[in-house]
């Protein structure tokens, strides 16, 4: 028998946390909560990548199960089968014959069916689950802009919403089941479209003269420019592809975002023909770096052989 078990900000307002997955995302997630003097868990598949939050307070164990008394387990795994592996599957968080979290809130970029599928696992176990995907990376999480679309039960999230406050600037309750799976792939479809448009519109203006410094300095002060635009700025500019994202993670979201659309019969011509190109950019030999290298693609087929500019560029970002 499942113990019973509540959680109330009212009455707990400091929850145990356990969190599943420390790549370059749920690492520094896990830090801010601890930052913030929360009592926290982690476990990782590849157990060294979580030992370091060890030395920031951190609890590492060796199964999800033995996090399935924490209040509340966030987890942000890479896909679909990640996610049933660390909830359903053997040694997951949701198989503790005598415990259950009371939250899970799942940041993960997966499938709305395979969420749908632990969302029924985790109802069964008396445990409340939460939709909760993010817009960032690391040096957005640093800078303290993290969003978060979060979808499931309304209680259950306003329990939980102070503490999705902590991981950055913006957390949007967007609706019921699944719905934040459509917002976050909604995004990360948007995200390699204008990506593409601005690989071809600066590699247009360098073709014609124009440096891709001068080029994206004055774009990011014009009204067509934005927070992305002027982040990535820095990266098409000096060529530097550090990851952020990488291609074979775009590519899994444009073939989710497609499905989507297919199943609600949307034509997405552009996001159609976008998909076609980061296939052809992993094609190429594209996958370790970052998205961005998009640019270098386009540069091939424009026939302009481009080199970095090594020009100072403000990413917009300032730690908060």
């Amino acid at each position: 028998m499942i113990k019973e078990r509540t959680m109330t900000y009212t009455t707990l307002d400091r929850p145990r946390i356990g969190w599943i997955g420390t790549g370059r995302m749920g690492y520094q997630l896990a830090a801010r909560l601890l930052a913030a003097g929360h009592d926290v868990a982690v476990y990782n598949r590849t157990r060294a990548k979580a030992e370091p939050l060890a030395g920031q307070g951190a609890t590492v164990v060796d199964r999800p199960c033995e996090l399935a008394d924490r209040d509340v387990v966030f987890i942000m795994v890479s896909a679909s089968a990640d996610l049933e592996a660390v909830t359903t599957g053997e040694g997951g968080v949701l198989t503790d014959p005598d415990a259950s979290p009371s939250v899970l809130i799942d940041s993960s970029t997966v499938s709305a069916q395979v969420s749908a599928l632990v969302r029924s696992r985790a109802a069964d176990r008396g445990t409340g689950f939460l939709a909760a995907p993010v817009s960032g990376n690391p040096k957005v999480i640093a800078a303290g802009k993290l969003t978060v679309a979060v979808s499931g039960p309304r209680p259950v999230f306003d329990q939980v919403e102070p503490l999705l406050g902590l991981l950055g600037r913006g957390v949007t309750y967007v609706g019921q089941g699944e719905v934040a799976r459509l917002v976050k792939i909604a995004h990360n479809v948007f995200l390699g479209v204008v990506t593409q448009s601005l690989a071809e519109i600066t590699v247009l203006a360098e073709k014609g003269g124009v440096s891709r410094a001068a080029f994206l300095e004055f774009l990011n002060d014009s009204v067509m420019g934005s927070v992305f635009t002027r982040y990535k700025s820095p990266a098409l500019v000096n060529l530097d592809f550090r990851p952020t994202f990488t291609m074979p993670l775009l590519r899994k979201d444009f073939d989710l975002g497609l499905e989507a659309a297919r199943e609600l019969e949307v034509p997405m011509p552009v996001a159609s023909a976008t998909a076609q190109l980061v296939a052809g950019a992993i094609g190429a030999g594209q996958v370790d770096e970052d998205f961005a290298t998009l640019i270098l693609e386009q540069a091939r087929r424009s026939g302009l052989d481009i080199e970095a500019e090594d020009a100072s560029m403000d990413d917009g970002l300032s730690a908060s």
